[in-house]
Formats: structure tokens, sequence, C-alpha cells
């Protein structure tokens, strides 16, 4: 049996690819190992988002080389493949093969091939009609929280953003394959799901099948009254687009205690000039319409963003603007980047007219703004109790658990005669940098 190490970077969607690479490769055979140090193959499924994506990626290869006890045959997945195919054998010549986004229900064609002598190839080719999807409960990411994906690639074409061109344009599975996977899921003990894709709440499916006789403004907020109607605990759903974002989607969460009440919903910034450059199709009054919606509802709707400062173009007043967004939003919490120019993109022929130094200075003067509302939003859980998963022991103490709550947020508590996969009620006893502390009542 052949030995096979599979390593995953970036985003929700890679895990989820990950399972399924691992899943067809354990029916087809082969040894799932979790270190490369004896594996035959290596396979690294890259994400391309962040900066130097492939540098990253040649500085791995060369860790590998130089600590496996044999030199294992290396195949490189995921978006840097798509994007780079062939060029990445010149880059670095360890690199046996490579698989695109859309090729890797063909993986273990791939690694049989190369195993028995094949030369260098790679294989960006689409999907197969046949790809499944199911993902065997050995390989997920966790036994109690699955990935479910929804919708894949993007028609946004945002200027700085890759995932167009890495991902493929937006196709949506049918309703009743991911109804069929929830209750897959459901079945085999899972208590959270998370719906996921570039851009959920663009869900656009080919044809009705599974969402008959459920009513909403979109398609997506049919699926996600289709998936509650399955009765698995917790739904959560990431990431949405703000120009797709229907309040319709805030209703289906009030009248279904199983979808989860949390949103995360981009920005990038709070400039209209920005959000125009940047291609977002949003405006900021109308991100921030939504936004009241969103804090309105009676299920207090916890609410994460994302945000680029340094922008080409972007001015002091420009940022002085997302400051006041971000002032105005009360995020619970954000994740903020420093823009660095993606070749392939729009936004790379843009001069980049911001310093580093400049960049540097604003996402800290933003960090700090973003820090406070975090704050205020965990130090108003104080004393409340909450339905927490428990997801696994904690890294810092094996006697307390770790876990989520509905709204997403980390806790962390005392958990000495609680089961993994319970979901207990935890009392918030204190606040920490970025999560919360409890005890189980």
């Amino acid at each position: 049996m052949k030995k096979v190490y599979l390593e995953t970077f970036g985003c929700q969607m890679n895990v989820s690819d990950s399972e399924r690479i691992a899943t067809q490769l354990e029916i087809d055979g082969f040894q799932i190992i979790p270190n490369e140090n004896s594996a035959d193959v290596v396979l690294l499924n890259t994400c391309s988002i962040r900066e130097k994506a492939e540098h990253k990626l040649y500085t791995r290869i060369g860790q590998i080389c130089n600590t496996a006890d044999k030199k294992p045959f290396i195949g490189v997945l995921g978006c840097v493949a798509q994007l780079e195919g062939e060029t990445l054998f010149k880059g670095n010549p360890a690199i046996d093969f490579v698989v695109g986004t859309k090729a890797v229900g063909r993986i273990s064609e791939a690694v049989e091939r190369v195993l028995d002598g094949g030369k260098k190839f790679a294989d960006l080719r689409d999907r197969d009609a046949d790809y499944n999807w199911t993902v065997s409960t050995s390989q997920r990411h966790s036994p109690f929280v699955g990935f479910v994906p929804i919708i894949e690639g993007c028609n946004k074409f945002c200027t700085y953003c890759i995932v167009p061109f890495s991902r493929g344009r937006e196709k949506s599975l049918t309703a009743a394959e991911i109804i069929r996977q929830v209750q897959v899921l459901k079945i085999q003990g899972i208590r959270e799901v998370h719906l996921i894709g570039q851009n959920v709440n663009s869900y656009r499916p080919m044809s009705e099948e599974g969402l008959e006789g459920f009513y909403g403004a979109t398609p997506f907020s049919r699926l996600l009254r289709a998936v509650a109607a399955t009765g698995i605990e917790r739904i959560k759903f990431n990431t949405s687009f703000p120009r797709d974002f229907h309040t319709d989607i805030i209703k289906a969460i009030e009248e279904n205690e199983n979808l989860c009440n949390w949103v995360h919903l981009p920005v990038q910034s709070g400039s209209n000039d920005v959000l125009k450059i940047m291609r977002r199709g949003h405006s900021i009054e109308s991100y921030m319409e939504k936004v009241d919606k969103i804090k309105s509802s009676d299920r207090k709707i916890s609410l994460t963003t994302d945000i680029i400062v340094g922008f080409p173009t972007e001015t002091e007043e420009n940022f002085a603007e997302t400051l006041e967004m971000a002032q105005y939003c009360h995020f619970d919490s954000a994740f903020v980047f420093k823009y660095s120019p993606r070749f392939g993109t729009p936004a790379f022929e843009m001069h980049d007219t911001i310093s580093k130094q400049i960049k540097t200075e604003r996402f800290l003067v933003l960090e700090k703004v973003l820090r406070k509302s975090q704050q205020i939003a965990l130090q108003d859980q104080l004393n409340k109790t909450f339905k927490v998963l428990a997801e696994r022991i904690s890294s810092k103490n094996n006697r307390e658990m770790t876990g989520h709550t509905t709204c997403h947020k980390i806790v962390n508590f005392k958990g000495a005669d609680v089961l993994l996969g319970d979901i207990v009620n935890v009392k918030i006893t204190e606040c920490k940098k970025n999560s919360l502390y409890g005890e189980v009542c």
C-alpha cells in the first residue's frame, strides 16, 4: 500500500477539496499518513490569495526534500497549480505533477501515473460530470463539523482578486445534492454544517430540484430554508457577497433556530471611490443599510468582515472613511489585510501608490478601532449562557474544551465531564483577547 501525505493551505474550500481528495485516495487503496517523512507521494493543496504564494510553495518543497527519508514524488494541487500549470516545473524541478482545482476527482489516476514512472505532467482539465462530492468519515477535518460546498468559482472579478482565474466562473450545485450531503452528515453524527463557497449568496442552481415547496426572495434564501428543514442542529454559511445579500436571508435566520446567527459580509473598504476601483459593485451606503437590518434582528446576529488597507489610489480621506465605517458597523471581528498585488489581476497593472510604511500605519490604526469593537462584543457576552459545541480538547490545557457558539465566537471552557461533540450550556465568566472563557452550567 503506497503512502500519501496531503498538506492543505488556505480557505475552507481548500480544506473541503482535501477531504474529498483523501477520500478518493483511500477508496482506491492508498494510505493517508500524518507526515511526509515516509511518504511515497506528497500532495500540496495550495492557495494563491496571499502574496508570494509560489515562493512559499517552493520553500515548503525544499523542506520536504531535506527532511524526508527519501525524496517522494511531489504533486502540486489547488489554486497555484491551476494558475501556473506546467511553469511550476521550471520553478522547482522537484515537482513531479500538477493537478488543477477542477481536476482533483482524477487524483488517484494522477498518483498512479507518476508511481508507474510517468513523465512530468499537468492536469488542468474541467471537473468530470460524475464527480463524487462525498467525504468519508475518516477523512473529515472534524468529526462534528462538516463543510458542504454549494457554489464554486466567482463571476464578480473584483480588481484585486485572483479567485475567478484560479477557481473559474460560478457554478452552483443542485439543492438536491446539497440536501443529500447534509442528510448524510446528520446520520454520521455531524452536529454543525457550513455551507461554503466564494460567494454563497450568489447561489443560482440550474434547476429547481430540491427547492420545491420552499419560499424565499432568492434561490439562496430558499436553500437555507430547505437545509434547515433537514433538522440538522446547526447551519452556518460563508462567505456572503454584499451586492447579493438580500434581507430575506435575515428573515430565514429568524424563522429557523438551526440557522446560526452569524453573517460574514466582506466590505473591503469604507470609501465609495475605492470600492468603485475595486469593482465591488456596492456602495458603502447600501452596505450600511444591510448592516442596519442585520443589527436590528431579534436574533442578535454576529457580524464579521474583511477589509483591505492601502489599495492603489487610497487617500488619507478614503482611509478616514473606512475608519468611520468600521466605527459605525461595530463588527464582532474582522480580518484586515495590507494590499499586495497579485499577478494576473487588473489591480496588478495599477500603480501601487501606497508605501509599505503607510500600509502598516493604516493597518495598525484600523486594527485598534476594530479591536475596540471586538472587545465590546465579547464583553457583552459576560455572565450570559450560550450553547457551545465541544469541538476539540484545548491545545493549552488538556482538561479544557474549545468550541464555538452559534454566533461563531470561540469559547474555551472547563469540561472534565463533557464529551467531544456535545452541545452544552456554557456561562461566560471571562473575556480574552479573541475569545471567551466559561464553565458548563
